[in-house]
């Protein structure tokens, strides 16, 4: 009976035991199926997406508004100025009267020439008459041919003074009309030579003019500045005193010898579509940017050493390896590396966790918001950031 009893009393506990095994295989199996899948091998690394781009550094300088092109006004004969109606900076418009002489002398000049002009043709009017009768009378026999030769040639002398007195009453007026000078173009008047009163000689001048047709900044440049080529270099201008006024320009002009006192280059910047603030004088900024051949730009963090050669990691994102490449480094900025050679725009670089990689080693590229205390901004020095695989 002890024995019997005894068998009863396992009998229960090996079928509990069963049933536990179960319970705790099944429990495995759920929890497998909720836990997360396993990280893929490879090391966590910080990479960017090298691009090309150009050293840009802006140089400033000063300069001033200047006319493209400005006309010196003067007369084309000399006497006195009895009027100039016009100051600087007056606004005048092509034909109008900017000086007059006084024109006694070439109105009595023109009156002496229309005498002339009147006396020769009475002369012309005697001429032919003469000339008409002898040859009438040649053709009758009633006259010799040393008379009618003599008439004939009266005939043309007195045409001749005919046409030189008509010829000086135009000489006359013209002169009379030069007594006015007159503006030739459109523009404002910048400077000016000469006061009522004044007894002045042709060509000389008696107003600057600065023409309407165009505006220039004009610059002095220090011969390292230099362009090779006029029209090739881009200038961006803005007004000194107010820096949101800008215009663009080309350089126009490039004076060929340097100031002798500064050893400067004038430059004169055609400016296209100037604001109406940029008056003549105005003293402006102009920036170019003196820019380099394409070239591409890396992290500091991402240089490391092949021997006695910079290098840097390059990620195949085929297979998630990486390789070590040599490259030639053209300088060293506190936060970049400038490449001049071993880089091709889009390769991946890492740029993080170098010290710890060898060669045909798997990674798993890390994004820039993962890494602590930095931003995707900050690490985009020289090339935005590589999307990690999903």
């Amino acid at each position: 009976m002890i024995h019997r009893s005894a068998r009863q009393f396992r009998l229960p506990g090996a079928q509990g035991l069963r049933c536990a095994a179960s319970a705790l295989l099944l429990l495995s199996l759920a929890a497998c199926q909720n836990e997360p899948a396993a990280p893929a091998e490879g090391r966590f690394v910080r990479v960017v997406t090298v691009e090309a781009g150009k050293l840009a550094n802006d140089v400033q300088l000063s300069g001033e508004i200047q006319a493209e092109k400005n006309v010196g006004l003067a007369f084309r004969i000399g006497g006195r100025v009895v009027e100039r109606p016009v100051n600087v900076g007056d606004r005048i418009a092509a034909g109008q009267i900017v000086a007059r002489l006084d024109p006694t002398l070439e109105r009595n000049a023109l009156t002496a020439a229309k005498a002339a002009l009147e006396a020769a043709r009475g002369e012309v009017n005697t001429a032919r008459g003469t000339f008409e009768r002898q040859e009438r009378l040649m053709a009758q026999g009633f006259t010799t041919r040393p008379r009618f030769d003599l008439a004939l040639k009266a005939q043309e002398a007195a045409q001749a003074q005919l046409e030189n007195a008509e010829a000086q009453v135009e000489l006359a007026q013209d002169r009379l009309g030069f007594t006015e000078l007159r503006a030739s173009v459109t523009g404002i008047v910048t400077a000016r030579a000469v006061e009522p009163g004044e007894v002045v000689q042709p060509g000389q001048v008696i107003a600057q003019l600065a023409r309407d047709d165009g505006r220039d900044a004009v610059f002095n440049v220090p011969a390292g500045l230099l362009e090779t080529k006029s029209g090739d270099t881009t200038v961006r201008v803005a007004l000194a005193d107010a820096p949101t006024v800008t215009a663009l320009g080309r350089v126009r002009e490039i004076a060929p010898q340097a100031d002798p006192v500064t050893r400067t280059f004038r430059v004169r910047v055609g400016l296209s579509d100037p604001p109406e603030a940029m008056r003549l004088g105005s003293t402006v900024v102009g920036t170019v940017e003196a820019a380099t051949a394409a070239i591409i730009a890396v992290p500091a963090s991402a240089l490391t050493q092949q021997g006695s050669s910079p290098a840097v990691w390059i990620v195949d994102p085929a297979n998630s390896t990486v390789s070590l490449r040599n490259v030639d480094v053209l300088r060293f900025d506190p936060n970049q590396v400038i490449v001049s050679q071993g880089l091709t725009p889009g390769e991946i670089v890492v740029t993080g966790g170098i010290q710890a990689l060898h060669p045909g080693q798997r990674i798993r590229q890390l994004p820039a918001a993962a890494v602590p205390g930095r931003t995707a901004a900050a690490d985009r020095p020289a090339g935005r950031p590589a999307v990690p695989p999903s």
